[in-house]
């Protein structure tokens, strides 16, 4: 009897390696896709292979989407400068990507049937579904919530199914969830879940102070009306840009933190996340951005980035009003072009300076220097300035006695 396919978003971790099992034990030929958003190097993608086919997919299907995971999440994030509650720079925005990959492999297949490892208690499960309900109509599986439907112990049902099944599961996947792509590591788990302390097994890219280089970083990015173009003068990809960004700033211990969000379903998440080359990068774009564009510009910049981080992070990628959004990001982008040096000694780096024939700077005029207005028209601006808040003291003090 010919089975139905069904398309598995798939990473090798415990749960999407639960649920090719699932799938199976359910009646589908389970084709599991790996859509390569960086962060896995050649041995680690063969490694993804082959616990694919040790579980028994049906086929192996592996996608190069760094690419458009530059062009669609890093260059607006960038000129954004957006992070959920000023913080987490959405990491997970990779699964947007995966979902329309995964879907496209389904309309080859002539299959309505698609996969995920989401849990029921996290945000993925939103960013999962809704793109899939904004791209078509797909019946939506997912394993591991079914579990939870049934009230089990997710993790340890999953250890148990992988020891019957013969596959072993790596010692960290017993106790961490872990995430890694082109943008960075996001962990949770063990203790990270329990708020205390985070032991120094999670640690993945950026290493601690102890291993830091002795002598300082450099690095010069270079950018073309708000896009990152070159490193250190060398016209350089997008994809490549970021992974050399993520190599040089981890050995300095660049970009950890720890985040505690709201998950849209009432409940608290933390993780421990690590984005050394996504912190580089937004830190030379603000500075170059602040530097060529308008006060106004740079006011209302951070209204369209809570929006749009807003948007991201919880599932309406595919979202018009997100698209409305980043029409006005790429207009207010048409003067920030330059080189910016970013420079670290280790945990925190700094934009320490700003070449573009844009800044927005007078010769008569510089900060705490000289200035091309006398000091009376200094004085009499100060004095219109604060007219209102003047008179609003005066007259308040007067009615009050």
């Amino acid at each position: 009897m010919t089975r139905e396919p069904v398309v598995l978003a798939f990473s090798g971790g415990l749960d999407t390696s639960y649920c090719v099992l699932a799938l199976q034990e359910a009646g589908f030929d389970v084709h599991a896709v790996f859509v390569d958003t960086g962060g896995v190097d050649a041995e680690g993608r063969e490694w993804i292979r082959s616990r694919a086919l040790e579980l028994g997919a049906k086929r192996f299907h592996e996608v190069d989407g760094s690419q458009e995971l530059w062009d669609e999440f890093v260059v607006p994030l960038v000129q954004s400068g957006a992070r959920m509650l000023d913080q987490y720079p959405m990491l997970c925005s990779d699964r947007y990507v995966i979902v329309r990959r995964c879907l496209q492999l389904c309309q080859e297949l002539g299959t309505r049937h698609f996969a995920h490892g989401c849990t029921g208690m996290g945000n993925d499960q939103l960013r999962f579904d809704q793109s899939v309900r904004s791209l078509g109509d797909y019946v939506i599986h997912a394993p591991i919530r079914d579990l939870q439907r049934q009230g089990r112990d997710v993790r340890s049902y999953e250890m148990e199914r992988m020891a019957e099944a013969g596959i072993s599961v790596p010692e960290s996947a017993s106790r961490y969830s872990i995430n890694e792509n082109l943008l960075g590591v996001t962990l949770s788990g063990g203790e990270v879940d329990e708020f205390a302390a985070p032991s120094e097994d999670t640690r993945v890219w950026c290493r601690p102070r102890s291993e830091w280089p002795e002598e300082p970083l450099e690095i010069q990015v270079g950018f073309q009306e708000g896009r990152a173009v070159e490193l250190d003068g060398e016209p350089t990809p997008g994809p490549e840009i970021l992974a050399r960004l993520n190599e040089s700033f981890a050995r300095y211990g660049v970009g950890r933190h720890i985040y505690t969000g709201d998950v849209s379903i009432g409940i608290k998440g933390r993780i421990v996340f690590e984005c050394p080359g996504v912190e580089a990068l937004m830190r030379a774009h603000g500075a170059l951005e602040e530097a060529v564009n308008t006060r106004f510009q740079n006011q209302f910049r951070h209204i369209i980035a809570h929006r749009w981080a807003e948007l991201v992070y919880t599932g309406f990628f595919f979202e018009p009003h997100k698209r409305d959004l980043e029409a006005y990001l790429e207009s207010s982008q048409s003067a920030v072009t330059g080189e910016v040096t970013l420079r670290t000694e280790g945990g925190a780096v700094e934009a320490v300076s700003v070449e573009s024939p844009y800044i927005l700077t007078d010769p008569d005029s510089v900060y705490a220097q000289s200035a091309a207005w006398s000091a009376q028209e200094a004085e009499g601006f100060v004095k219109l300035v604060g007219q209102s808040s003047t008179l609003a003291a005066r007259i308040r003090r007067e009615g009050s006695r």
